[in-house]
Formats: C-alpha cells, sequence, structure tokens
C-alpha cells in the first residue's frame, strides 16, 4: 500500500543530515526513492532508510568539499545556523538566503 504525504522541507530550505556532518540546500524532491538497488543496498541496513517517503537531492557541503547528494525525509532536519551554503552552484539555482529558505530563481528561456 503506497502512503500519499507531503514532503516535510521545500526546494530552497537549508537542511542538514541527522546523523553525518553535512549540510545543503535542497533543489530537487521525490516522492519516494528513485534511485538504484545498488545505491540503496550499499547504505549499512542498520540505518538504511525506508523507501517509501520522500528523498531530497541537495547542493550539499561538508568542511572539506561541496557535492550532490541524496538524502531521505528521516535522516534531515532544517538547518538553523542562517549560514549561506557554500556550493558553487546554489547561485545558480537561487537568490538571496532568508530565514533558512533560500528563493528559487525563475527559469529563464534560453
Amino acid at each position: 500500500m503506497q502512503v500519499n504525504r507531503e514532503a516535510k522541507f521545500r526546494i530552497g530550505q537549508v537542511v542538514r543530515h541527522r546523523f553525518y556532518p553535512f549540510r545543503g540546500v535542497i533543489f530537487d524532491v521525490d516522492p519516494t526513492f528513485n534511485n538504484t538497488e545498488e545505491w540503496w543496498q550499499s547504505i549499512p541496513e542498520e540505518v538504511r532508510p525506508g523507501k517509501d517517503q520522500p528523498y531530497y537531492h541537495l547542493l550539499a557541503e561538508n568542511s572539506d568539499t561541496e557535492y550532490v547528494a541524496y538524502v531521505s525525509e528521516q535522516n534531515l532536519l532544517p538547518d538553523e545556523s542562517g549560514e549561506p551554503v557554500r556550493h558553487p552552484q546554489v547561485q545558480e539555482l537561487f537568490g538571496p538566503l532568508k530565514d533558512g529558505i533560500y528563493a528559487v530563481r525563475s527559469k529563464s528561456a534560453h
């Protein structure tokens, strides 16, 4: 039975991982898991999240680098630091940061 539910977080929101030391800004949301089975199986079983929940694409950063992350809703928390995300693509997709949420840039036609 599939559960129909709304995502807890929104595009442009700055979030942090519940267990691992990284944070990022959400740029896309999948209503349920939408990655490879191999990727899912690579997560240790004791911390492997369920597939039937929203998954978020993040422009992420840790103390060493910037990257793209794919994270289950259960493993995210709002980031309350108020600090901007330094990922280089943030400026391409988003406008100013206010109250922990970046303004989403309107798509321009090229």
